[in-house]
C-alpha cells in the first residue's frame, strides 16, 4: 500500500509538471461559460413558449433536462479523455522510456504501481467530473429555475463511468505502447457511444433486435450504460408526454440501469484491474 501511495502522489506531481491543472481549468471555464450562455437563451425561449405540442410538453423541463443531459455527455467525454491521457502510457509507455525500470524494483511493487496509477488518475478525474456536473446543475437552477429530480445518482454514474474508462486504459497500457493504446481507447469510447445511438434508432424504428444489440454493447462497455442510467434519473419523476420526450435524451437515450448496473460496473472495474495485475506480473520490462 505504501508503494501505491507513492505512485499516486507521483501521478499528481506529473499532472502539475505537465500543467494539466492549468490547462484543464481554463478549458472547463470556457465550456461552462458557453453552457451558461446557451442556458440563458434556452430558458428564455422556454419561458416565452411555456409549452408546445398542444400543451402536452413542458418547455422548461425539456430545456433543463436536455441542457443538463448534454452537459453530462460532455463531462463524461472530457473526464474520460483525461483518464485516458493519464493512463495510456502507464506501463508500456513508461517502460519504453526507461522510467518503469527505475520505479519497479521488486515484484511486489508492480501491484502498487498499478493501483497507484489507477487511484491517482481516478481521484483527479472524479473531482473534475463532479465539478463539471455540479456547476452545470447550479447553472440550470440559477438561470432557469430547474433542477433534476435526482441529483445524486447521475453524479455516481458519471464517476463510475470515468473509473471504467481509467481501468480499461490501464489494462490496455500493459499490452500496448502509448500511442496505440490511446487510439484504441478512443475507438472503444466511440463504440460505447454507438451503442447509445443504436438504442435510439431501435426505439424510433421499433426494432427489438437493434435495441437488444445496443443494450448488450452498452453493458459490455458500461460507461455508456451508466450515462444512460444517469440520464434517466434526471427526470425520473416526470410523467406524461413530457417524460416520454425528455427520456429520448441527447446523444443516447435514457435507460434505467438499476442497482445491478452499479454492481456490474464495480465488478467490471475490479476485473480489469486484476487482469492488469496478472498480466503485468508476467511481463518483462
Amino acid at each position: 500500500m505504501n508503494s501505491a501511495w507513492i505512485i499516486t502522489r507521483h501521478t499528481w506531481t506529473e499532472c502539475l509538471r505537465r500543467r494539466i491543472f492549468v490547462i484543464v481549468p481554463v478549458a472547463t471555464l470556457l465550456f461552462l461559460s458557453l453552457f451558461a450562455l446557451g442556458s440563458h437563451y434556452a430558458f428564455k425561449s422556454a419561458a416565452a413558449q411555456g409549452s408546445f405540442g398542444g400543451g402536452l410538453v413542458n418547455a422548461e423541463i425539456l430545456a433543463g433536462s436536455t441542457l443538463l443531459g448534454l452537459s453530462m455527455f460532455v463531462s463524461l467525454f472530457l473526464a474520460s479523455a483525461l483518464a485516458i491521457f493519464l493512463n495510456f502510457a502507464a506501463i508500456r509507455g513508461d517502460a519504453e522510456q526507461g522510467v518503469l525500470q527505475q520505479i519497479v524494483v521488486r515484484p511486489v511493487a508492480r501491484s502498487g504501481l498499478l493501483l497507484g496509477r489507477l487511484v491517482g488518475a481516478s481521484v483527479v478525474c472524479t473531482v473534475y467530473v463532479l465539478v463539471l456536473y455540479g456547476a452545470s446543475v447550479t447553472i440550470t437552477q440559477v438561470i432557469g429555475g430547474w433542477r433534476p429530480d435526482d441529483m445524486i445518482t447521475p453524479a455516481v454514474s458519471l464517476v463510475l463511468g470515468v473509473a471504467v474508462v481509467a481501468a480499461l486504459s490501464l489494462l490496455g497500457s500493459v499490452f500496448l505502447a502509448a500511442l496505440p493504446n490511446g487510439i484504441m481507447m478512443f475507438m472503444v469510447y466511440g463504440a460505447g457511444l454507438m451503442g447509445g445511438f443504436l438504442g435510439q434508432l431501435g426505439k424510433v424504428l421499433n426494432s427489438g433486435g437493434l435495441e437488444v444489440t445496443a443494450r448488450i454493447l452498452s453493458w459490455l462497455l458500461p460507461f455508456e450504460a451508466l450515462y444512460q442510467s444517469g440520464l434517466e434519473r434526471l427526470t425520473s419523476e416526470t410523467s406524461g408526454v413530457t417524460g416520454v420526450v425528455v427520456r429520448l435524451g441527447p446523444l443516447g437515450g435514457a435507460e434505467e440501469g438499476g442497482a445491478w448496473l452499479l454492481v456490474w460496473s464495480i465488478a467490471y472495474i475490479l476485473t480489469a484491474v486484476i487482469a492488469a495485475m496478472f498480466a503485468f506480473a508476467r511481463r518483462d520490462i
